[in-house]
């Protein structure tokens, strides 16, 4: 019997700031200010999307764009996280590390240091309303120069003991060189910080290489093409490195052609560590529990599949012993009851 994936304990992993905003409250703020939204963002919402070619990625990152716009106050920024940790609690969700590149608002908020403490007091205050805690990532965007992503590095190792736990690297894969960001990925190694690159979507296992090889990678936002080497696969389950799956955005961008070619099977059969994440709901349009629930009738997953998916997530995430092992007794505790 399906038991209720919304109920189901779990970390999440790898959701993007702006990404996270709910579409209505996009709708408003635009309204607010007189910004006049493409028809992909308003009225054929949620987008069809491709990133098979740079046109592609091109047109979803001025998706992106255009939806950071709306963000002119702190009200903005505090409602923001407030209601994408209101999603992850109705989604199960009892640990969010939500992935920011300060340098985006930086024009608008007065600098990234001071974005930076907005995003986490505002991440605070999300906290107390309700009761999910709350981490930060900071990533560096690959299509800027390295030396930029350097300056991130540092700026999250400042805080590496009051709300960023790790450092990542975004944008189009296909785009940069991945090693030139090394100098970054040891800043924040040497501060202790989680290190979490992209990798493995939009290119395929050599690029992964370069992500362990270049930034010791502790986890690989997306990771999901490792499947197609298996000698690349073996090394990512021995070496204990979380794959941060986005099964919706994987299909929307053109990288699988839809949900049952997601090689989730394949992944867990190896023995890999894979945390489900939603990736950007406001251009994907499924939440944290729709990805479980996509995986589930995909690939006619069982509930204790999904439940080792929980457990997973909790694990790879960077969320405080007394969190996790919380979560992980009430995994134990879903998984034992029957349902309806």
């Amino acid at each position: 019997m399906s038991r209720d994936l919304r109920s189901l304990p779990k970390a999440h992993l790898h959701l993007h700031f702006t990404g996270s905003m709910r579409h209505g409250t996009l709708l408003e703020l635009a309204e607010r200010d007189g910004i006049q939204l493409p028809d992909a963002l308003a009225r054929d919402w949620p987008p069809q999307l491709s990133a098979a070619d740079e046109k592609g990625w091109f047109r979803f990152q001025r998706l992106y764009d255009v939806a950071r716009s709306v963000m002119r106050t702190e009200g903005d920024v505090r409602r923001l996280l407030r209601e994408a940790a209101e999603d992850d609690v109705a989604d199960g969700g009892r640990w969010l590390e939500i992935q920011v590149d300060p340098s985006g608002y930086a024009a608008r908020f007065g600098g990234i240091t001071a974005f930076t403490d907005l995003v986490l007091d505002a991440a605070r205050g999300a906290t107390a309303a309700t009761g999910l805690p709350i981490a930060v990532v900071i990533a560096a965007n690959r299509t800027r120069h390295p030396l930029d992503a350097r300056t991130l590095a540092r700026l999250a190792a400042q805080y590496a003991d009051r709300g960023v736990v790790g450092f990542g690297l975004s944008n189009d894969e296909r785009r940069g060189d991945t090693a030139s960001f090394a100098p970054a990925f040891a800043i924040a190694e040497r501060a202790g910080l989680l290190l979490a690159p992209h990798g493995g979507e939009l290119r395929g296992p050599e690029h992964i290489r370069t992500c362990l090889d270049s930034l010791h990678a502790d986890r690989l936002g997306h990771g999901v093409r490792a499947a197609e080497d298996a000698d690349l696969l073996a090394r990512i389950v021995d070496s204990g490195v979380a794959l941060e799956v986005c099964p919706t955005s994987n299909v929307a961008l053109g990288v699988y052609s839809d949900l049952t070619s997601v090689p989730l099977p394949l992944l867990l059969e190896a023995g890999a560590t894979v945390a489900l994440g939603a990736d950007d709901p406001l251009l994907f349009g499924s939440r944290l529990a729709g990805q479980y629930a996509t995986m589930r009738a995909a690939h006619e997953l069982s509930d204790a599949t999904l439940a080792e998916l929980g457990r997973m997530s909790l694990r790879a995430s960077r969320a405080p012993a007394e969190v996790r092992d919380a979560a992980l007794a009430d995994v134990d505790a879903w998984l034992a009851d029957p349902g309806d």
